[in-house]
């Protein structure tokens, strides 16, 4: 059967129009972004019809952390195809009990119990359900700009652009300053269940807290007997040169959820991961949260297999001594586009390029899309330019990033394409599109 290329790519959109998301379709269209994504290995994907390929620094938020089609992840899955299916929920699982054990060997010390769900959201759901439960209390703290997913309560945690639309608001959701610890201390009370903060928000713009931040967020939490939920869902598995990213902080959560990359990009699955007290919410009931696909045996493999290639030294190591040149390279950027590029954010390959104002993420974004390199803008703040590549990158394949990177700067100052690129972007968003872009640029 052919999976790929059975159909022309304008059929295709059409189709994805038609049955799907026609808004989606005619926003791709209206700013000439039409990707449609055919062969794909690697850190490399390839329109479906064209051939043109880009190299993927977008990642899915860390889906592909080990590429597209990662040989070991899909040998693992067409062997567990011949013992596996999903499996069955509500009994007990051979290999949900192997994956956790290992799981339970690289989390920080101090957590030893882990759930399986089948995506992020539902992950944040279930942590905050724990907090609740668990302490008593309703009131859950969460950072401006931030995003924990697009479900039940994880959708209240995030920005208010996520939830407007679906009023009322849920009760007992606050929101401070990400990384003010000021502004947390005095939020923050003997009502509070939980304070979720992802440790280095995405959305919001590679936004990277002090070295202390979450030692004095532990410190509030124990003081107030609120619950400390860390979202490691992009952070995790190898991202930021540690196997996860509140290791850099010297803090152990409570809770801490994990996804997208430990799907290895071809099997959904997630974790809530917390310490065993906790586990008391779930003893008089222990089906208080049931996930039919949660845990599905199949994914059990394919995680199995993603921890052991992201716990590895060589791995890790691996990731740290990219992260270096991109470090290098980076600067010699910022120093030559001084004019425009304003910051480099890093830790590890948790990368974002802050740019002179709000215009120029998208700016970017398509100017890398002209150039062979999916980049996309920080939602929560677009002057943030995201970059987010595989985490199995070689040294020649950052050269040829940058390389891109640079031209894509370069075809970014040209007024006309500024024009021409933004006027797309904004058109019918604010009444003066031309004049507001004009001022920024």
């Amino acid at each position: 059967m052919k999976f790929l290329g059975e159909h022309r790519k304008e059929e295709i959109i059409q189709k994805f129009a038609r049955y799907i998301s026609s808004a989606k379709a005619n926003l791709f269209k209206s700013v000439e972004f039409d990707l449609v994504i055919g062969k794909r290995e690697g850190i490399w994907i390839e329109d479906i019809e064209s051939g043109r390929r880009f190299i993927n620094c977008h990642s899915n938020g860390g889906v592909f952390n080990l590429g597209h089609r990662n040989p070991r992840i899909i040998s693992t899955l067409k062997e567990a195809l011949d013992e596996l299916d999903i499996g069955n929920h509500h009994l007990i699982s051979e290999m949900r009990a192997k994956l956790a054990e290992f799981f339970i060997k690289v989390v920080p010390k101090g957590i030893d119990k882990v759930l399986f769900l089948s995506g992020g959201g539902e992950a944040v759901d279930v942590a905050i359900k724990i907090a609740r439960a668990y302490t008593k209390k309703k009131k859950i703290i969460s950072a401006y700009g931030g995003y924990h997913g697009h479900t039940g309560l994880a959708l209240s945690t995030g920005d208010y652009k996520y939830r407007e639309y679906f009023l009322p608001l849920a009760p007992g959701f606050i929101q401070v300053p990400f990384g003010d610890i000021d502004y947390l201390s005095k939020t923050i009370d003997n009502d509070t269940a939980a304070v979720i903060f992802e440790t280095v928000p995405a959305t919001y713009g590679i936004a990277i807290p002090p070295k202390d931040f979450f030692k004095e967020v532990k410190r509030l939490c124990e003081k107030y007997g609120a619950i400390l939920i860390i979202d490691e869902i992009q952070t995790g598995l190898g991202r930021t040169g540690k196997l996860w990213g509140i290791e850099h902080f010297g803090v152990v959560p409570d809770v801490m959820v994990v996804g997208k990359g430990l799907s290895g990009g071809i099997y959904p699955m997630a974790a809530t991961c917390f310490q065993s007290k906790y586990e008391s919410v779930f003893k008089k009931e222990p089906f208080l949260h049931v996930s039919t696909f949660g845990g599905s045996e199949l994914g059990c493999a394919v995680a199995l297999e993603v921890l052991k290639i992201s716990s590895s030294p060589e791995f890790l190591k691996h990731v740290n001594d990219i992260s270096r040149i991109f470090a290098e390279e980076f600067e010699k950027m910022r120093r030559g586009f001084g004019e425009v590029l304003k910051e480099i954010r890093q830790l590890g390959l948790m990368m974002g390029l802050k740019f002179k104002n709000e215009l120029w993420g998208p700016l970017m974004s398509k100017a890398c899309f002209d150039h062979g390199l999916l980049c996309l803008y920080a939602n929560n703040d677009r002057s943030v330019l995201q970059v987010l590549p595989p985490l199995i990158i070689q040294e020649n394949e950052v050269k040829e990033v940058v390389s891109r990177l640079t031209k894509a700067i370069e075809t970014a100052l040209d007024k006309k394409y500024q024009l021409k690129v933004l006027s797309s972007f904004l058109k019918g968003q604010t009444k003066n599109y031309l004049e507001y872009i004009r001022s920024l640029l």
